[in-house]
């Protein structure tokens, strides 16, 4: 067995439990967004399943390192809180001169995070 010194210190003995945490913390974020229910069971189903589990939570990860970098209270919020602020928007889409307006209710009070991260998205470079 091989000694490091310093080893013994708490900081050595505190990282690998840090590192479990954020393990943990993901594997609580992909049960939220849904993997906790295997919907049948058919092995292709439930494989199907983990696979869209894990790509809407890889789409919420991108969306807050991207777009909500700087909101104190969306960056690390719980995926249910992301779902009832941003993903359940009170809007309206309309059609108007051929062309569709995503009509906001404006008295929702995560309107304007909604509103910064589309604009957000919409700025980056596509890939080519």
């Amino acid at each position: 067995m091989t000694r490091i010194a310093g080893s013994h210190q708490n900081q050595w003995l505190d990282a690998p439990h840090r590192h479990h945490a954020v393990v943990e913390d993901h594997a609580k974020t992909n049960k939220a967004m849904g993997l906790h229910n295997l919907p049948s069971k058919s092995w292709q189903v439930n494989q199907a399943w983990m696979l869209t589990c894990n790509l809407a939570a890889d789409l919420d990860a991108w969306l807050r390192l991207l777009t909500l970098h700087d909101q104190a209270d969306l960056a690390d919020a719980e995926p249910d809180t992301i779902r009832f602020r941003l993903y359940h928007l009170p809007a309206r889409l309309a059609k108007h001169a051929r062309r569709r307006w995503l009509r906001i209710e404006h008295s929702w009070p995560w309107a304007d995070a909604f509103i910064l991260a589309r604009r957000r998205l919409s700025a980056l470079p596509a890939i080519t």
